[in-house]
């Protein structure tokens, strides 16, 4: 019999999760695309990977938000509300620390929550992942934008029209990527795939799925996972190259690469000694490469704000000392206001200008084009900086060079402007933020050269 479903709720959606197994340690598989997790236990060989998997750990899984069992969503979900997922989850399912394991696109996902909440996150093993999807100077064996919008668009034609597949076995037309993805299932297995894609997500919202993760790039965050991890990849792989894994695993701290041998994307076709004898012993070794009680960490990925108010002495001698309090008591006032509408932390406050932490970079974006607009509402104009990077803790307040590059960042945007570093823009894929791109700056103090972006229009002030 299946497990049972149960829902967790994520601010207003519902996501649907099961708990099999009682191991030592709890584990937190997030599968590649969308999976059903009632149907997965109708699909033989996912089965038979998840009842394994159950029997080394306390193994969770869950539907992402608008896929399978879970509530459907207008519009795309973003990384950092993909993270409020696994935690709700997490929380329902009475996980204070888990491991999490993400195949393929789920990897990026997987690694951001790793680098900004260390202290629930015990290890992580990513598996035939990269931590990006378009190819760069740095990713040349890559498709393309161009190339991945076509294969996007082809995805999204035989799933509505399997007559385009030329394989009979390929059901319901999703069968043609999983003969190409692992090409050791039957034929039998290829149609168990298929179905249980088909049953999980709808064509539209497959297409913006895939698109959004042409923008995902978490690269400049990996140096910041602080946690036990494990990068497997099967060497021959389709599309999913080997050089992503070892990729991954030279910019993780203290990362283990294991490359498997096989072709099959899919960890459930192909062989599966090995693969269960390096997460089995990857699992065990867990709570002696890390304290297995939660602390708080002494370093975290977190997103920096820096506001100040433009022109602000001048201001403050035409108005005199009085009126200039009675001013910035409404500027304090009102920025406060968006801070918890979109969990920013208020960490200092000197003057005329505020400094501020958030645990995602879309919320950080949003409620510093909030605060523009609200303090022009008071006749000032505030410039803003952002910069997501690893910051130490200190006391509950962060700092490190990631807050001075934040500050510096603030420092060169215009009046009413917010202004972001590349590492910010990379995170946010799916927000639907746009972006104007300010060219390189050089940032006092700071080494090298740093690309900026100035956030635009109605989509960055809307939660």
């Amino acid at each position: 019999m299946p497990p049972e479903t149960r829902y967790a709720k994520s601010g207003e959606v519902h996501v649907a999760y099961q708990v099999v197994g009682g191991g030592p340690l709890d584990l937190v598989y997030i599968p590649n695309a969308a999976h059903h997790v009632e149907l997965n236990w109708e699909n033989p060989p996912i089965a038979r990977f998840l009842d394994r998997l159950a029997t080394v750990c306390r193994l969770i899984v869950f539907d992402k938000r608008g896929t399978g069992m879970s509530d459907r969503v207008a519009g795309v979900p973003t990384l950092e509300t993909r993270m409020d997922d696994i935690r709700a989850v997490m929380d329902a399912a009475a996980a204070d620390r888990a491991v999490l394991f993400g195949l393929g696109d789920a990897g990026p996902l997987c690694a951001l929550f790793a680098a900004t909440f260390p202290e629930r996150t015990a290890g992580l093993v990513l598996m035939n992942s990269t931590p990006r999807f378009v190819r760069a100077p740095t990713f040349p064996w890559l498709p393309s934008r161009g190339e991945q919008e076509h294969n996007i668009e082809e995805a999204v034609l035989r799933r509505v029209d399997p007559s385009r597949s030329n394989d009979p076995s390929a059901a319901r037309g999703f069968g043609w990527s999983v003969r190409t993805l692992s090409p050791d299932a039957t034929d039998d297995e290829v149609k168990s795939f298929a179905r249980v894609f088909h049953l999980s997500v709808s064509p539209g919202a497959l297409a913006e799925y895939l698109r959004m993760n042409l923008d995902v790039d978490v690269c400049d965050i990996l140096p910041s996972i602080r946690v036990p991890t494990l990068v497997l990849h099967r060497a021959d792989v389709v599309r999913w190259v080997v050089r992503g894994g070892r990729y991954l695993a030279d910019r993780i701290p203290g990362a283990r690469f294991v490359e498997l041998p096989g072709r099959n994307f899919a960890p459930a076709i192909g062989d599966q000694e090995r693969l269960f004898a390096e997460i089995a012993g990857f699992l065990a070794e867990v709570p002696k490469l890390s304290s297995w009680e939660a602390t708080e960490p002494d370093r975290v990925l977190a997103t920096v704000l820096f506001t100040d108010i433009v022109g602000a002495t001048a201001r403050a001698a035409e108005l005199g000392d009085r009126a200039w309090r009675e001013l910035l008591l409404q500027h304090h006032e009102a920025i406060r206001r968006e801070l918890a509408r979109f969990r920013g932390k208020e960490i200092d406050t000197a003057g005329d200008g505020f400094f501020a932490s958030f645990d995602g970079p879309a919320r950080a974006i949003r409620c510093a084009s909030r605060v523009v607009t609200a303090i022009r509402d008071l006749g000032l104009d505030v410039r803003a900086g952002l910069h997501t990077g690893e910051c130490e803790v200190v006391d509950g307040k962060v700092g490190g060079i990631a807050v001075h590059i934040g500050a510096r960042v603030a420092a060169c945007a215009e009046p009413g402007e917010v202004l972001v570093s590349s590492t910010v823009k990379d995170l946010v894929a799916g927000s639907g933020i746009r972006f104007s791109d300010r060219g390189s700056a050089t940032l006092k103090g700071v080494p090298g050269e740093w690309r900026v972006f100035a956030a635009l229009g109605e989509e960055a002030a809307v939660q």
